[in-house]
């Protein structure tokens, strides 16, 4: 069973960017338009890795980085950053919030394929 990531952007341009990236490494993906539609996913599945843009309504990225570090369920989960925000303070306060890691838009195939890899196989 490949693994499932969970992209969350309200650009359903950048969902399909990455899911057919991450398709063409093997993995199940699963998609969300915002951190609260994020949560009710997982609510309902279980994910191994986790992508997510900040700016987003209703939940941002920040937001939702944070609340998952507080359930033990999701302590643990990858979480990888993925926003136009590209300044070194909002790297570091998005580290801060929980993340794993941070990349910056727009971004290179290649290089979001092998941050994914070192999370998931």
């Amino acid at each position: 069973m490949p693994s499932t990531v969970l992209v969350v952007d309200d650009s359903t341009a950048i969902r399909k960017f990455v899911m057919f990236a991450l398709r063409a490494q093997g993995l199940h993906v699963v998609t969300a338009q915002d951190g609260l539609d994020a949560l009710e996913t997982l609510a309902r599945q279980s994910v191994d890795l986790l992508i997510t843009d900040l700016n987003m309504p209703k939940l941002d990225g920040f937001g939702l980085v944070r609340k998952l570090r507080e359930e033990p369920q999701h302590h643990r989960l990858p979480i990888i950053i993925l926003s136009s925000l590209g300044s070194e303070s909002d790297r570091t306060a998005g580290l801060n919030a929980g993340a794993d890691a941070y990349l910056v838009k727009p971004f290179d195939q290649n290089r979001l394929q092998y941050e994914v890899a070192k999370f998931v196989n």
